[in-house]
């Protein structure tokens, strides 16, 4: 496979763009791998891509049952930040952050990273008050370009928010510089694109239908939508899906799925440099680079399995952005989608070795799946290439409910982790 390069990206434009590859190989699956990967996502192919770059494990297999980049990956608001409270929460989100500042060199693949910066506003004294405890712990655990703003700083930064309005008033808020989107799309193309250099087989198409057991009761390989695979190690990366993944391999996994709701309105003019985000109503905001504004909130707060989300939480979402922006309220909302999100109990991802020998586990990621895909393809990766949990990834072990140590974010901020 070719490096992309200036010269070349001239020479293909003068050649009608005709030069061009597939980014990645159409693979047939073989009968055996030292790592099988259930789910085509980011995790999934971020762990093989760590798996061969980091360890040199290359006989891996990304199986996935629809398109690459068809779940939670291509199916969230794009934004990446790591403004956590506990210092597990903050060791695993920096590592992310930092890696998605050097990823598009890594993977010779521009993933669009735009580092803008994170404004988030607080309603109330009690948001206040939060945020000051927070911006203090964060700074004192080492997150980069956390301060506090009054609001002569936030009207500098966000011009066209409304400080006049009586139901949502703005007492102040802080600010995350480092923080920004990254083009999510790119980011599945990219992994699989270097993963694939590496000899990892890319696997579409590919429903995983149950487990192969050995007679210990370890699980040993697949069973397919095409045929059965036999691997030394089996990786669960499947997101809303993971229950159903653990219901096959015979145990219980503590995860609730739930749609997550994003909107995109009709291109305007720039008119928003930062990613936003206000405490009390959920609402996030951000500006595409085709022009579009990208409004997420709340979960759906029941089980489903379906890519949709109901009525009531587009409601909230809509109304906090007119309320908020009323000189963008006329805006037409253009597409509307949602991602299967898998959350645990205190809202933490679950990292390591599964209750079923030869499983392991990348779940529970809830509202947080897609800022941490480099680091939790890189931690899951030195867990099956070493037999050990990497320091980051040891305390967020599914053993943590049995033992009561949680990481319970949405406890400290009162919202969706």
């Amino acid at each position: 496979m070719k490096e992309y390069t200036g010269w070349r990206l001239i020479r293909e434009g003068l050649r009608d763009h005709r030069g061009w590859k597939p980014l990645w190989r159409s693979s047939p699956p073989k009968t055996r791998y030292e790592v099988i990967v259930i789910g085509g996502g980011g995790h999934g192919l971020a762990t093989a891509y760590y798996l061969a770059r980091n360890h040199g494990v290359t006989s891996v297999a990304v199986l996935e049952r629809g398109w690459i980049g068809g779940g939670n990956t291509g199916r969230n608001t794009t934004i990446v930040r790591s403004n956590y409270y506990y210092p597990q929460s903050v060791a695993l989100f920096e590592l992310s952050l930092k890696l998605y500042e050097t990823l598009s060199s890594a993977l010779n693949f521009n993933i669009m990273f735009s580092q803008r910066g994170l404004v988030v506003i607080g309603h109330s004294r009690h948001d206040m008050e939060q945020m000051q405890r927070r911006v203090g712990t964060m700074r004192a655990r080492g997150v980069r370009g956390v301060r506090m703003l009054d609001k002569s700083e936030i009207a500098g930064r966000v011009p066209r928010l409304n400080f006049d309005s009586p139901h949502l008033p703005i007492w102040g808020g802080f600010t995350q510089e480092p923080a920004g989107t990254v083009r999510h799309d790119a980011v599945a193309w990219g992994y699989a694109h270097a993963a694939d250099r590496l000899g990892v087989d890319v696997i579409q198409n590919c429903e995983v239908r149950g487990f192969k057991f050995d007679a210990q009761g370890g699980i040993n390989g697949v069973e397919t939508a095409r045929g059965d695979i036999y691997g030394g190690a089996i990786v669960s990366c499947a997101a809303g899906a993971s229950t159903l993944i653990a219901d096959m391999a015979g145990f219980d996994l503590p995860l609730t799925s739930c749609a997550l709701q994003a909107f995109v309105t009709e291109p305007v003019k720039p008119v928003l440099d930062c990613v936003f985000w206000s405490l009390g109503t959920g609402l996030y905001v951000s500006q595409s680079d085709k022009g579009g504004l990208v409004l997420g909130g709340g979960l759906d707060r029941y089980a489903s399995y379906a890519q949709r989300g109901s009525f009531p939480v587009a409601e909230a979402v809509v109304g906090a952005f007119a309320e908020l922006f009323p000189s963008l309220a006329r805006l037409r909302v253009l597409r509307q989608w949602a991602g299967v999100v898998d959350l645990s109990p205190d809202t933490s991802p679950i990292l390591g070795a599964a209750p079923v020998r030869g499983l392991y586990l990348n779940c529970g990621w809830g509202l947080g799946g897609f800022k941490a895909i480099p680091a939790g393809g890189t931690l899951l990766a030195h867990h099956i290439a070493t037999g050990k949990p990497h320091p980051i990834a040891e305390p967020f072990a599914l053993q943590r409910f049995a033992t009561g140590a949680l990481i319970d974010e949405s406890a400290v901020i009162g919202a969706e982790h």
